[in-house]
């Protein structure tokens, strides 16, 4: 091989491509690690009310390391994923020297017993809060559907002063729920929207129902409710 021109011409073309291409290389890898890339703002945008600017400037100067470059979006990303509030973060560059960073929040719309807080896609998720939430019972499969219920009950409720304290989704899926008043609502398994539909549409219509100190509400019958009222208060 090394008697024939062309064999050698090819080869030493082929080490001058490698050699240039590697040159190249080291070149811009030493380039975009030079500090003349800083990156001089943070942006941090979404609708926050729980995540406050002492846990980003913390997360900044921990996690944020490198330039403009070499700024790790992922492990960035995942560092903002750690903060209790945070649902969902994206991480962005934008010229010459931001990065921008989204973050969506949870928002609590109860407690799963006494172990976590429930937010409105119905996950889970470990956080502070003091807010006065109802509070959800039921098996641990269960948080997204008692999530769309809690949504339903409020929703059919709306035109009235009950209140959901607390809602339970038993083992055999029936309902029950109290209200912040102290009364107690059984719905059961079946057309528990329609039923509760018609408790409302009669507690709107008769104000004797609405007036009454009734405490304790049975809408599992097909054509009616049954209730019981507070002693004293008449049958």
């Amino acid at each position: 091989m090394w008697d024939q021109p062309t064999w050698l011409n090819w080869l030493a073309n082929l080490l001058f491509s490698i050699a240039a291409v590697l040159v190249l290389y080291a070149a811009l890898f030493v380039t975009l690690h030079l500090p003349i890339f800083p990156v001089k703002h943070v942006q941090v945008a979404g609708n926050l009310s729980h995540v406050n600017q002492e846990q980003i400037q913390l997360i900044v100067r921990k996690y944020l390391k490198g330039n403009f470059y070499t700024l790790d979006l992922q492990r960035t990303r995942s560092a903002f994923e750690k903060l209790p509030w945070a649902r969902k973060v994206s991480v962005r560059r934008q010229w010459p020297d931001t990065i921008v960073v989204h973050i969506e929040e949870h928002r609590a719309i109860g407690r799963w017993g006494s172990i976590a807080l429930v937010n409105q896609h119905g996950e889970l998720f470990q956080a502070a809060s003091d807010a006065q939430l109802p509070i959800f019972y039921g098996p641990g499969d269960t948080v997204k559907e008692i999530t769309q219920g809690y949504r339903s009950f409020v929703a059919l409720l709306a035109g009235t002063p009950l209140k959901i304290q607390q809602l339970r989704l038993s083992s055999r899926r029936a309902w029950e729920m109290n209200t912040t008043d102290g009364r107690q609502m059984v719905l059961g398994r079946e057309a528990v929207n329609t039923r509760l539909a018609q408790f409302v549409q009669v507690y709107l219509q008769q104000p004797l129902i609405a007036d009454s100190q009734w405490r304790y509400a049975d809408l599992r019958y097909p054509n009616g409710f049954a209730l019981r009222l507070t002693q004293g208060s008449g049958t």
